[in-house]
């Protein structure tokens, strides 16, 4: 039989391991590129049966379909499908060459007037997608789309025609935020981490840092969630913390928390491990295989900031 670098079920995993446990729920749960995500992340896994099983999702335009992105269903390319497609490429060293080559033609095809992504093409009518994510004819350039797309080319050096325009927009739209959401927010992390011009990456995340600390949009006392509203649109338990913008310690955004108000956001995310072995999603359930099929996700990067952080080694 061919290694997998993936061990068997195990049977009742000791309830004070949080990764054997986690590697249960995938197993029982997760999706083949999810399990094969895990098993690279935590298991010795190698690349290539993750590639293989992302490109399942691959269209022929260059962009990812198929519900990659669980809360937009069908099989049309969307930006949050390729955003995703791009963040599991990073995870694993290759997000670049012709990969990359083929997603930015994908990208300056649905690319908005001013050269940014919309959040969702009008490509997904007719398709089943999450009532959050609504689907218009025309619809405008959001920084939610494009701040993780540029950031990831960015960081992995990559340089396209359409990458130039997509920095001013979200260079844009960093500058001009003055009332925000959390979603947002992670995605100007996302950009200004990995943008080349660092001094002023540092000086719009000193910036941004003040917002959300001024409009209380990470909680900072998790045993006190009601003084910290949660933002209109949103479902009614879904607040953001410390680590949901900080994900490593070398983000931007750590310099925005003290050290105690993340030690705490990292012990509320530790005890956020259900009974099953998986981390919740926080968004509003609209249909069962959505909520079904971003646990594992949620799950991955709940282990991997625990183990940025130095809260467990595997």
């Amino acid at each position: 039989m061919a290694e997998t670098g993936a061990s068997p079920l195990p049977p009742t995993p000791p309830a004070h391991s949080s990764l054997l446990r986690a590697e249960r729920f995938m197993w029982l749960t997760a999706r083949v590129l999810e399990q094969r995500l895990f098993a690279y992340h935590f298991l010795n896994g190698g690349p290539d049966p993750v590639e293989t099983a992302l490109d399942a999702y691959r269209n022929d335009d260059g962009g990812y379909g198929y519900a990659l992105e669980p809360d937009l269903r069908g099989p049309v390319s969307q930006p949050l499908h390729t955003a995703h497609a791009l963040a599991v490429l990073d995870a694993l060293g290759r997000c670049g060459g012709q990969r990359a080559e083929r997603v930015c033609r994908y990208l300056t095809s649905v690319s908005t007037a001013d050269g940014a992504l919309p959040a969702i093409h009008p490509a997904q009518r007719g398709y089943p997608a999450a009532p959050f994510v609504p689907v218009t004819d025309d619809p405008p350039s959001e920084l939610l789309a494009t701040g993780p797309v540029v950031g990831l080319l960015h960081r992995n050096e990559v340089w396209h025609a359409w990458l130039f325009r997509a920095t001013d927009f979200c260079w844009e739209a960093v500058d001009s935020l003055e009332k925000s959401h959390p979603y947002e927010v992670e995605a100007a992390v996302a950009f200004l981490d990995a943008v080349p011009d660092r001094a002023r990456a540092e000086a719009a995340a000193d910036r941004l840092g003040r917002l959300v600390r001024e409009h209380r949009l990470a909680a900072l006392e998790p045993e006190h969630l009601d003084a910290y509203p949660v933002a209109p649109g949103y479902a009614p338990d879904e607040h953001h913390f410390p680590h949901d913008f900080a994900r490593t310690p070398d983000s931007l955004a750590r310099a925005w928390f003290t050290d105690e108000e993340m030690a705490r956001s990292l012990d509320h995310l530790a005890a956020g491990q259900e009974e099953d072995g998986g981390w919740p999603i926080r968004w509003l359930r609209w249909a069962p295989a959505a909520a079904l099929e971003s646990r594992p996700r949620v799950t991955i990067e709940a282990l991997r900031t625990l183990r940025a952080y130095g809260r467990f080694v595997g």
